[in-house]
């Protein structure tokens, strides 16, 4: 993706993932919560269920991981967004920011960089429930009862 730089631009549309700081990087997440659901993958269809069940680390008051930095090692299976798989990884939702710059489509306009409110995320409806169940008082087979809609509807 070719980036055109323009005066006094955010650095999101000056800059492309793979230039960004740490810190730029991370102020890209809205905290919705979204990546942090269990989803299931219907293997006949295609495609992603969302479920009311969020990953064992994840805080649905706060819509944020309990242990941030030691998340790959306590849960192996969690996906790190990085600026090479940004566009790449199909069952992250459309509203992310990250999918939606590697995929030249700009923040929408909830987004707390552009809004300068971090509640406009709740107040868009794209933030997950505060009322998620942890994945932990679930067993594997009960999963299914938890499914509420596909995944990747369009915002």
């Amino acid at each position: 993706m070719t980036v055109e730089k323009t005066a006094n631009a955010p650095f999101w549309q000056e800059k492309s993932l793979a230039e960004m700081t740490s810190e730029e990087w991370e102020s890209l997440c809205d905290g919705c919560g979204k990546c942090c659901l269990v989803l299931l993958e219907d293997e006949e269809e295609g495609g992603f269920a969302e479920t009311s069940l969020c990953c064992r680390l994840f805080d649905p008051k706060t819509r944020r991981c309990t242990r941030y930095q030691e998340r790959k090692t306590l849960v192996p299976d969690c996906v790190q967004v990085t600026p090479e798989n940004a566009g790449a990884l199909e069952w992250m939702p459309q509203s992310c920011a990250y999918r939606r710059l590697a995929e030249g489509r700009g923040l929408a306009d909830w987004h707390p960089l552009i809004s300068g409110r971090p509640e406009s995320v709740v107040e868009a409806g794209i933030a997950v429930s505060p009322n998620l169940t942890n994945e932990r008082k679930v067993r594997a087979r009960h999963l299914w009862r938890y499914v509420t809609g596909k995944r990747n509807e369009e915002t």
